[in-house]
């Protein structure tokens, strides 16, 4: 039950169809683990890094930490950013601030169970877990524009980069 449970090790068997190929596949894979953010209030702005502020209206926010709330590597945060890059869809890089607690996201839970690649990313958002969650349409459109593009250039971008590793 639960994020930490089996399903998606499980899930992925199946669907792999060859569980003598399924380290390659996953090898070859990415999750994306994307949710929302916490975008910067007026009136508490100084609870954020200054050059780590994200802002409604400004693109997807690319969540990094270093206690691995967020399952984002320097690597999965960089495909991302570089898909956005080659597709005009505007990003916004989030690292909380060393003396600030940090929420976590479903992302790690996912990247332990089952090893993939991961990256995540959230709409930036205001009163988050409030009746009154808001954020900016803009950001859904990014959102939705910077993910369709993952899924269609995801490939090509990684095994580019597979070939300048050797």
């Amino acid at each position: 039950m639960g994020a930490a449970s089996n399903n998606l090790y499980q899930l992925l068997n199946k669907l792999n169809n060859d569980p003598r190929s399924y380290d390659s596949a996953i090898a070859k894979s990415y999750l994306v683990s994307a949710d929302m953010a916490h975008a910067v209030h007026a009136n508490y702005s100084d609870m954020h890094e200054e050059n780590h502020r994200p802002a409604m209206h400004k693109g997807l926010v690319i969540k990094q930490n270093a206690n691995q709330r967020y399952a984002t590597s320097g690597f999965s945060g960089f495909v991302m950013e570089e898909i956005a890059r080659q597709n005009g869809v505007p990003v916004q890089k989030f690292v909380v601030r060393n003396d600030a607690m940090c929420g976590s996201t479903i992302g790690p839970i996912l990247a332990t169970s089952c090893g993939m690649r991961t990256v995540d990313v959230g709409v930036p958002q205001l009163s988050m877990h409030s009746i009154r969650e808001m954020c900016g349409v803009a950001d859904v459109h990014s959102a939705f524009t910077l993910l369709t593009a993952f899924y269609k250039t995801f490939r090509a971008l990684d095994q580019k980069i597979a070939i300048k590793g050797e």
